[in-house]
């Protein structure tokens, strides 16, 4: 709160009376920085033709995010979760992640319902890998992973595709 107060040149107080809390605070920057940072990860998942394709793009916007030299590198909803904070922001962290996996089931089950997806394909199976991948690159991007590092880690998870979606 003082590095905040003072970046900002204001007092505690003015932040408690906007916000109420510091969890309170806590949750509207989290819900900022999801609006903004996770929105080409999702426009990726709505708008791509195919659900391969949207996977991939998925992937690829989060890789140029978690290494943008610009940013911190790596994402703040799932580092966040490497930290010692109470169990409310936890669970609000866990919802926030589990919700971009529900993002990628439902691109999944779109794609089963469009034809583009075997009516056999491991949707949740398939929606619970991909997230796995797209935090894991959050991590690895915090440890010093390149650009290239993340690219090969997107190459590599899309070439389990085709058995996780049932086609051979």
């Amino acid at each position: 709160m003082t590095d905040l107060t003072a970046a900002m040149g204001i007092a505690s107080p003015s932040i408690y009376a906007c916000f109420g809390s510091k969890e309170q605070l806590f949750r509207a920057a989290v819900e900022l920085y999801d609006s903004i940072v996770g929105n080409p990860a999702r426009l990726a998942l709505d708008h791509a033709p195919v659900a391969r394709e949207a996977v991939h793009e998925l992937l690829s916007a989060s890789a140029d995010f978690f290494a943008d030299p610009a940013t911190p590198p790596g994402c703040m909803v799932t580092l966040a979760a490497r930290t010692a904070i109470d169990q409310d922001a936890q669970a609000f962290l866990a919802d926030h992640r589990r919700g971009m996996q529900a993002a990628i089931a439902a691109r999944l089950r779109r794609a089963v319902d469009e034809g583009d997806l075997p009516v056999e394909a491991t949707v949740d199976t398939m929606a619970a890998f991909y997230t796995t991948v797209h935090q894991g690159m959050s991590i690895q991007a915090r440890d010093g992973a390149t650009r290239a590092d993340l690219e090969a880690i997107v190459t590599a998870a899309m070439s389990a595709w085709e058995p996780l979606a049932g086609l051979h």
